[in-house]
């Protein structure tokens, strides 16, 4: 007698593809934004974005005690050895500089940065105010220029040197570059920017801090730069202390001082006030 052979019904091969397939997927896809999420938490400020979706906007002069005043509190406890500071532009406002004193009324403010021009022909509005005040307000001060790169580096060179008059004492300028060009390529922006430097140092007399985002340094600019003092911009709630090549690390965005309407830039030099004060212009 033949033996029974169960009849497989038309399509059902098809049909255990077809699940396989499905199975795979919901899997793969899942766990492949699940890690590009991951990746962008870690490498950008994505952690603020996401953060921002979930959790209310909160003010600085709320009696509210935000994740990022927690975070921001510890990190300074952590580190209590170096020194903080903040960075201004005229995108603070009217700032009252009579009460310009301390981080959350108890970390002392020992340094700051303003903002002074921007590009070939810019200047911060408040700059002026702001860098006069500040000579009184604050142990050390200095000057940054917001770097266009589809611009003329070296009337950008010109634009910072016309507004900003150091003095003995006074931090070393900073070239804050943060966008990518549109019209040229990398290699030609970095010309562009060691020419910056290089007119901006033989004006000085001293060698200028770069400031730029974590990421933008490291794929961009590390190679050539990295011989420079560094001013690094990174908000990640992952990172808990600089990295060994940051000697500034702006950490945050969302601080608060007294004197300041909305929040401010966070930012510790990794050092005393003594390693601090020995990168100044010499008297």
């Amino acid at each position: 007698m033949a033996k029974y052979k169960k009849p497989v019904r038309r399509g059902a091969k098809a049909n255990d593809a077809e699940r396989k397939k499905y199975l795979i997927w919901s899997i793969v896809v899942p766990l492949c934004i699940l890690i590009g999420f991951a990746l962008l938490y870690y490498r950008t400020d994505f952690s603020y974005t996401l953060k921002s979706w979930v959790l209310p906007e909160e003010s600085p002069d709320t009696h509210t005690t935000s994740e990022h005043e927690k975070r921001n509190r510890k990190l300074m406890e952590d580190h209590d050895s170096y020194v903080y500071g903040i960075d201004i532009s005229q995108y603070q406002g009217d700032i009252s500089w009579i009460d310009i004193n301390t981080i959350y009324d108890q970390i002392p403010i020992d340094f700051v940065f303003i903002r002074a021009t921007m590009g070939e022909k810019a200047t911060d509005k408040c700059f002026a105010v702001n860098w006069k005040a500040a000579q009184s307000r604050t142990k050390l001060r200095g000057a940054y220029h917001y770097f266009r790169p589809n611009e003329n580096s070296i009337r950008q060179a010109r634009n910072f040197i016309s507004v900003v008059k150091l003095r003995p004492g006074d931090m070393p300028p900073v070239l804050d570059i943060e966008e990518r060009p549109r019209k040229q390529p990398m290699d030609s922006l970095k010309v562009g920017l060691k020419r910056w430097l290089n007119a901006v140092e033989k004006h000085y007399g001293i060698q200028p801090i770069i400031y730029s985002g974590d990421s933008y340094f490291t794929d961009f600019l590390e190679k050539e730069f990295s011989d420079y003092v560094l001013w690094i911009a990174n908000y990640n709630f992952w990172v808990n202390k600089p990295k060994k090549h940051w000697d500034f690390w702006q950490f945050s965005e969302r601080g608060y001082v007294r004197g300041i309407k909305g929040y401010v830039d966070l930012n510790m030099f990794k050092g005393s006030i003594e390693e601090l004060e020995e990168l100044t212009l010499p008297y």
